[in-house]
């Protein structure tokens, strides 16, 4: 069977990991979420208490780090910081902000380039992150920006955040959401824009399954799985 690369991009909250993840499952491919691999940087560098805007001082972190994607005996994929498991602690929601200030520097971008490609390269893969079909994997398959309006991510990300035992009032959430799109859209590296082959998918009025449903449904359409 030949290699098959699927890139999903789209806002923070959008659910591209949910989404893909499941997709992936249903598939046999291999689910890479790249914002989970900024994440451990993002993290690496509020741990340190390092100005993330400091590119220079982030930059200077990066000789430092060993940062390892895997996949745990739970099938869900596992980030490692220098050998420690990392994957809990990325999502804490003081990290989502450090990351979207550290991943808009060019030089932690070009450090996870090559990473990123070289599990493209080996097998079939649906990649999400916010340039994975512009930056990434120019040549994907297929390609899907995945999005919703602010409020409806926010909803979710209080829904997902009340979960894990780490409430956070709805309109707190809103409003990083919304710096965070301003973050993604406005840096000079690989900011986050729909490529133009891709193809618009908006879940805001969808639930899971239909969002789930939609998703498959483009990319069999495009690759005949």
């Amino acid at each position: 069977m030949s290699i098959i690369s699927i890139a999903i991009d789209g806002p923070s909250g959008a659910g591209k990991s949910t989404l893909a993840r499941s997709a992936a499952s249903s598939l046999g491919f291999l689910y890479v979420d790249t914002g989970a691999i900024y994440r451990t940087i993002g993290y690496h560098i509020y741990r340190e208490g390092i100005d993330p805007r400091d590119a220079a001082a982030v930059e200077a972190e990066l000789p430092k780090l060993r940062v390892e994607l895997t996949y745990g005996q739970d099938g869900l994929q596992h980030m490692l910081l220098n050998g420690r498991d990392v994957t809990a602690e990325i999502r804490l929601p003081e990290v989502s902000l450090h990351t979207s200030a550290v991943s808009g520097h060019p030089a932690v971008r070009a450090y996870l380039l090559e990473m990123q490609r070289e599990l493209a390269r080996t097998q079939s893969v649906i990649m999400d992150g916010r340039d994975i079909g512009t930056v990434v994997l120019p040549d994907a398959a297929v390609k899907v920006f995945l999005t919703a309006s602010p409020e409806a991510r926010a909803r979710r990300r209080v829904r997902e955040l009340q979960q894990r035992g780490t409430p956070e009032p709805l309109e707190k959430v809103l409003e990083e959401i919304q710096q965070r799109d301003w973050n993604d859209t406005h840096r000079d590296a690989s900011p986050l824009r729909q490529a133009e082959d891709a193809v618009l998918l908006d879940t805001t009025d969808m639930d899971f399954q239909e969002s789930e449903a939609a998703l498959l449904r483009i990319i069999r359409e495009r690759t005949e799985q």
